[in-house]
């Protein structure tokens, strides 16, 4: 019976891959089968070129163009920390709202910028050839890094105005060089208040229905005018209809589905628990320095904001390992691949030792998970300034092919501008964030652990934090350039305490680092690499590789669904929100701004506001255009629902109610003209 019923499980999950809306798909691979069998849907190169381009990467989410002036669509909280970066004490843009009437009265936003990606060049086979000259995972590695150097080295020279990026997929299985245009001038164009952003708060985080104006527009530069953007999303003024074919494009962040079962364990046994541990920490910090008065919590709310929201998923992500039928599935996912390995025992041979190297491997993890998530000052932007700029001056000094990634040649131009960003440093916010964190690295890891012997030595942690950020030249943009310019000579005679700090910590940090590289990240690499060929060798390339933050579709329909004996329709209305305005008396957080409660009879509140439907996205999915088959834009996606926040591991199934959430086309039409009188801004999305 037991091999029965793991049959049958096996069994529905490659159905799954055959015939659900499944998979972030790269644009190399796109599931032309699927679309083709299940919605008659045979998009053309031009149709998909189209789309690619019209949806750059936004402060690490996704956002699409929807004109030919470089206007930018996302959601309000992908720029949330845009908008905070143009704000003040005496003109909170997050608060307010602001729309520019003219593009002279556009914003232009601090160290923002938006990249396409223009074209990608398979380069697997160049990379694997020269790892197979090493003859153990650490000299493969370097063997690996050299030739992605060398790469990226070669399209920089090559290719002027473009960013060279290689990015590896499938554990390693594959490897693509990405080229990508940058805009580096990002100027804010409209957002509406917060509150009308994030109507419900946290209770209504991941929950639907959903009554969010999750909205904003920015607008790409080049030469201190409008970008040229002829590659953009027509609006629908329509937007989504119930059971319409959907397709969503953008930067899903990080999904987990194709780790092996001993890696999952760790991330349900000891990974998940201390990444909660931390963001709490981090969020505990800022909420308390909030309490502090207005301005602080204007200064603390975005991040306050963002570690909720992670909070929040990474629950349902850990609840779901949890749970044993869901475990229990890939289990039996890697049985099914393993047991196809096995009827061949030439690919048995060849890739089945992975499987345990990988598992002995993550055995060492647990020992220096604590050392590896506590040793570093990263809860404070001016330590993480310092600590870039130390370690910059000791890579730069070696070769190309043998520096940390981050600090290639083909990457400096990037880090240096961000290093020289003006946007505003908050010192009371820094101060609290430091110390915090450095109590609590002291009770985690204890007196006589390296990188709090480091740190702290016999100070206080408060003190040690004071010092720094009180003393620190490093608020100052320039002298953070004059000493990366002063290099490493600049940087030893430093008796800037942030530098010192970071002085003190670079070589735990750097010890730490190579250990895990040593004993973790190339142990997986080289290993995940086979395990990526042995399901290459047995399915084919039938899945789509985990999501990393690169530009992916996915697919799906506008959908409502049962919760339980409750049927939720697949939109909401401004009915809804001022229904749920009311019912709550206004009381925080389903209070609403002035310009809400003020126009409210101008509106036609039956106009969509909010949908559902059955797309496979994630985290970094937020402000990517929902589009239909005419490649218009339908909505935006914001959030997802809670029976959707476990897909990181798996995909679920439409009819078990998992749903992405987006804002209607139709409804944000409605607020600019009805609410904010952005006439032009209407003009200019309606293309008249």
């Amino acid at each position: 019976m037991k091999r029965i019923l793991a049959f049958l499980l096996s069994i529905n999950i490659l159905a799954t891959f055959t015939f659900a809306d499944e998979g972030m798909w790269t644009f190399d691979n796109p599931p032309l089968k699927q679309w083709k069998e299940r919605y008659n849907f045979e998009p053309s190169k031009e149709w998909l070129d189209n789309v690619r381009l019209a949806s750059p990467k936004v402060n690490n989410s996704s956002a699409g163009f929807v004109s030919p002036n470089g206007l930018i669509a996302t959601n309000h909280h992908v720029a949330a920390g845009y908008i905070e970066r143009v704000s003040s004490k005496e003109r909170d843009l997050l608060k307010n709202g602001f729309y520019a009437r003219t593009q002279a009265e556009e914003l232009k936003i601090p160290d923002a910028s938006a990249s396409v990606l223009m074209s990608f060049d398979n380069i697997t086979e160049r990379v694997h050839n020269a790892a197979k000259a090493g003859k153990t995972d650490a000299e493969m590695a370097a063997k690996r890094s050299a030739e992605m150097s060398a790469i990226e080295k070669e399209c920089t020279a090559s290719s002027a105005g473009l960013r060279c990026e290689i990015v590896s997929f499938y554990s390693g299985g594959e490897y693509w060089l990405y080229k990508n245009k940058v805009y580096r001038d990002v100027r804010l164009v409209m957002a509406p208040e917060e509150q009308a952003a994030f109507f419900g708060g946290d209770y209504d985080n991941f929950v639907y229905p959903r009554h969010d104006l999750d909205f904003t527009f920015l607008r790409a530069y080049e030469n201190d005018k409008p970008a040229a953007t002829p590659n953009y999303f027509k609006w629908s003024a329509k937007g989504a209809a119930d059971g319409e074919f959907i397709l969503v494009s953008g930067y899903p962040g990080s999904t987990a589905r194709l780790l092996t079962v001993a890696q999952l364990t760790y991330q349900r046994d000891i990974g998940n628990p201390l990444q909660k541990k931390v963001w709490e920490l981090r969020r505990k910090a800022l909420e308390n320095y909030a309490k502090k008065g207005d301005e602080q919590l204007r200064q603390a709310n975005s991040g306050m904001r963002g570690f909720a929201n992670s909070l929040k998923r990474l629950e349902g992500q850990q609840d779901g390992l949890l749970n044993p039928r869901n475990f229990a599935r890939k289990v039996a996912e890697e049985k099914d691949l393993r047991d196809k390995l096995a009827a061949k025992p030439d690919l048995d041979k060849q890739y089945a030792p992975a499987w345990k190297s990988i598992g002995d491997a993550y055995a060492k993890l647990p020992a220096m998970a604590n050392r590896l998530a506590f040793s570093n000052i990263s809860a404070s932007r001016l330590a993480t300034f310092a600590q870039q700029i130390v370690t910059h001056s000791i890579e730069v000094a070696k070769p190309d092919n043998t520096r940390y990634p981050e600090f290639r040649d083909s990457r400096l131009d990037a880090f240096k501008a961000s290093l020289a960003s003006p946007a505003p440093i908050y010192l009371d916010m820094e101060e609290a964030a430091l110390t915090s964190w450095l109590e609590e690295g002291l009770k985690v890891l204890g007196v006589n652990d390296p990188f709090i012997k480091a740190a702290i030595g016999d100070a206080e942690p408060s003190e040690v934090a004071r010092r720094a950020v009180r003393e620190t030249i490093l608020k100052d943009p320039a002298a953070r350039r004059a000493l990366l310019d002063g290099g490493a000579v600049a940087i030893a005679a430093s008796t800037d305490p942030m530098v010192t700090l970071a002085r003190r910590v670079e070589p735990i940090v750097r010890e730490l680092r190579a250990w895990n590289e040593a004993n973790i990240t190339n142990v997986e690499t080289a290993n995940g690499t086979k395990i990526a060929q042995a399901r290459f060798a047995v399915y084919g390339k039938t899945m789509p590789p985990d999501a990393n933050s690169t530009l992916r579709i996915e697919y799906g329909k506008v959908l409502g669904y049962d919760e339980d004996t409750t049927l939720i329709p697949y939109k909401t209305t401004f009915f809804g929100l001022y229904d749920r305005w009311l019912s709550f008396n206004g009381k925080s957080p389903f209070d609403l701004p002035k310009s809400l409660v003020d126009r409210r009879d101008k509106i036609d509140l039956s106009t969509p506001l909010n949908f559902v439907y059955s797309a496979d996205t994630i985290g970094g999915n937020s402000g990517s255009p929902v589009i239909n088959r005419k490649g218009e834009l339908v909505g935006l996606n914001f959030d997802s629902n809670n029976q959707k926040l476990s897909n990181r591991y798996w995909y679920i199934e439409e009819n078990e109610g998992s749903r992405a959430v987006g804002v209607h086309s139709a409804g944000i039409i409605e607020a600019l003209r009805k609410v904010y009188d952005a006439d032009g801004l209407v003009k200019e999305l309606m293309g008249s």
